[in-house]
């Protein structure tokens, strides 16, 4: 359903990126930010789960300026060698590469923005600070405590396993605190990951729960 693409940053870098077309006339875009794995089989995957939604889907490969194309499983190993590319986040240039993965599918309706993990928190973090949104939904994105003071300029939806080991609850709850703004769900007994059905931490439950939200959720700001 989708394809290769290059998008070209404010700074004039070239990155990598999946985009993935609807059927038909598209309800709106959607940027999908991702884990620290690259845009990889599940985020590809993703993006088509987005297109056949109704909206194009654009995934921009922001590790680029580091790896080109890095791509990754979730094996032990390869969990550490991913780890490496999040150890001193360069974030002035994933919101630099994902304002590109923006400004790329302006002209097919308001345009949304979700990720997962890192990509979470990059939403959030484009919530507060890029142009061209309308809405955003980040799922368990552990910087967004750091981000917290910061005000989203579109609706905000945020999504936590209640079961996350690198997400305490106490740092839901502050985020809860400084943004009675943002919509936030958490989920019982789900961990780290729950919405990639490539981990093992995978909860189909939590995971169906959370789409479902997500997609009103759009439903309801892309208009």
């Amino acid at each position: 359903m989708g394809h290769d693409i290059t998008l070209t940053a404010s700074d004039g870098f070239q990155l990598g990126g999946y985009r993935a077309e609807p059927a038909s006339a598209a309800k709106g875009a959607i940027v999908v930010v991702q884990e620290i794995f690259g845009v990889n089989h599940h985020i590809r995957s993703v993006c088509d789960r987005v297109a056949a939604e109704g909206y194009v889907a654009v995934a921009p490969s922001i590790f680029d300026r580091v790896e080109r194309n890095f791509q990754s499983g979730y094996s032990p190993d390869e969990i550490a060698i991913a780890r490496k590319f999040v150890a001193s986040p360069d974030w002035p240039a994933f919101m630099r590469d994902t304002q590109a993965a923006i400004d790329s599918i302006k002209g097919n309706g308001p345009i949304g923005i979700t990720g997962f993990c890192l990509g979470g928190s990059v939403s959030f973090s484009a919530a507060t600070d890029l142009s061209g949104l309308a809405a955003a939904v980040g799922y368990y994105g552990g910087a967004v405590v750091r981000f917290a003071d910061k005000t989203p300029k579109v609706p905000t939806m945020l999504h936590f396993g209640e079961k996350d080991t690198g997400i305490p609850l106490s740092d839901v709850d502050t985020i809860r605190s400084k943004r009675p703004d943002v919509e936030i769900h958490v989920y019982p007994g789900a961990q780290h990951g729950f919405s990639c059905d490539e981990r093992a931490s995978y909860d189909k439950p939590s995971a169906d729960l959370a789409w479902q939200r997500t997609f009103a959720f759009f439903a309801k700001h892309l208009r």
